[in-house]
């Protein structure tokens, strides 16, 4: 019998009986995979983007971008996955130098056909197979052969985490990728539609784009399709409340259709057709989501509170700004939450905030946010669009079911009654 936890719920692997190809999104995927095109994939987080990628490219040499991350640290992350060890000497827009060195055999083995095929002598060869082997790269050819030679695909996600700066030199090197012949595949949050074209125009028709968005509709086939592998039946009523409460989020979806099961005592599928019509028991699994997010949150909250206070700032900008962000309605959230509004909330709270120091402060919300290992992105600036873009849209969820204090308020009490002190209105 099948567990329920095998059909709904959050899993690093796809759960088959509840995957729902979105608008016949993995043949387009699987068109463009077999073509000599890059790929971008964008989407809001947990939007189904990486289950989308595993059921296409199952065997992808996959890279994860932290804040912080460059174009030399993909490279460096994929050739280690491969056994080669990557030494940049010098990397710029344009060029590469360095050397890689074989870690294990299958690192000499890829390096050595590599060499081969680009006619390339060895630098302090040594007889021994296993023993290390060093090449000299000039460009990134020698890396993108060595990545050709292993026969898998490059698959650099979460790029949203890349600076500006090292997005647009990114973009160069698909270029150059291109002209060498190693295709990949680029997935994250991002504002705009051809974000990479538009940071390299020279990237016209060497990249394709696909936008994942989960309508309504979507939605209650994710619930449908795994129902039936389960033997079960939601309540329209329940259907609604989920689909709602998702705020078009497939991932959120599966985890409160799990909880619901919980909820109603199940854990394995039943005998054809059982009807789950109480939907309190839905209520109930909302909030339990609801209370283990609340720690996420809490985190969230300190850690950009702490942040704002290692800022020297009179107006008290980085806590307005926070605050008329995250209290911004649902639609704002869903769509992209504009510079004009934000600086309208936060001058009409404090009238010394003006909108260019307004974007400066925007420009750097991303580094208040994340954890020790540089993740944790909850919202991000799109300096290009001028909007915040929502990277976590459980947010939404949660502060629905949650009230929440959030820190910076009370920095902005803070900031208020010490100019109050100051008696002139300076800090």
């Amino acid at each position: 019998m099948k567990r329920t936890d095998e059909v709904f719920g959050m899993s690093n692997e796809i759960l088959p009986d509840s995957y729902v190809d979105r608008g016949a999104l993995d043949d387009e995927l699987m068109r463009l995979t077999g073509r000599r095109v890059h790929i971008a994939i964008r989407g809001p987080s947990k939007c189904g983007k990486s289950w989308l990628r595993q059921r296409v490219t199952p065997n992808a040499l996959v890279v994860q971008c932290r804040l912080g991350s460059t174009n030399v640290d993909v490279y460096t992350a994929a050739l280690a996955h491969l056994g080669v060890q990557l030494q940049i000497e010098a990397s710029s827009k344009y060029s590469i130098k360095g050397t890689v060195e074989g870690q294990m055999s299958a690192g000499n083995d890829l390096i050595g056909k590599a060499s081969a095929k680009l006619g390339i002598e060895g630098v302090g060869e040594i007889a021994e197979k296993t023993a290390t082997v060093g090449r000299n790269i000039n460009d990134l050819r020698f890396i993108a052969q060595l990545i050709i030679e292993s026969g898998r695909r490059l698959i650099v996600e979460d790029v949203h985490y890349l600076s500006i700066e090292q997005r647009e030199i990114l973009s160069y090197d698909l270029k150059a990728l291109w002209d060498f012949g190693c295709f990949t595949t680029i997935v994250g949050v991002w504002g705009d539609a051809n974000m990479f074209v538009r940071l390299n125009s020279e990237l016209s028709g060497r990249i394709e784009e696909i936008s994942i968005e989960w309508g309504p509709d979507d939605l209650r086939e994710i619930i449908a399709s795994g129902s039936r592998a389960l033997g079960i039946s939601f309540s329209r009523e329940i259907q609604n409340k989920a689909v709602v409460d998702a705020f078009g989020n497939a991932g959120l979806l599966q985890r409160l259709l799990l909880k619901t099961l919980d909820e109603f005592g199940m854990e394995h599928e039943q005998p054809p057709t059982l009807e789950l019509t109480d939907a309190s028991k839905y209520e109930s699994a909302a909030m339990s989501v609801a209370d283990q997010l609340n720690g996420i949150y809490i985190k969230f909250g300190e850690r950009v509170a702490s942040g704002i206070r290692t800022r020297a700032d009179a107006t008290g900008i980085y806590a307005h700004a926070m605050a008329a962000i995250i209290s911004a309605g649902d639609p704002l959230h869903m769509s992209g939450i504009p510079v004009d509004y934000i600086f309208e909330i936060a001058n009409g709270r404090q009238p010394r905030i003006q909108k260019s120091n307004l974007k400066a402060v925007l420009a750097k919300i991303d580094g208040l946010q994340v954890d020790k290992d540089n993740r944790g992105l909850v919202v991000t600036y799109d300096a290009d669009e001028e909007c915040v873009l929502n990277v976590d849209r459980q947010l939404l969820f949660y502060r629905k079911y949650l009230t929440v204090s959030w820190p910076w308020e009370e920095l902005i009490a803070e900031s208020e009654a010490a100019q109050e002190s100051a008696g002139d209105g300076s800090a």
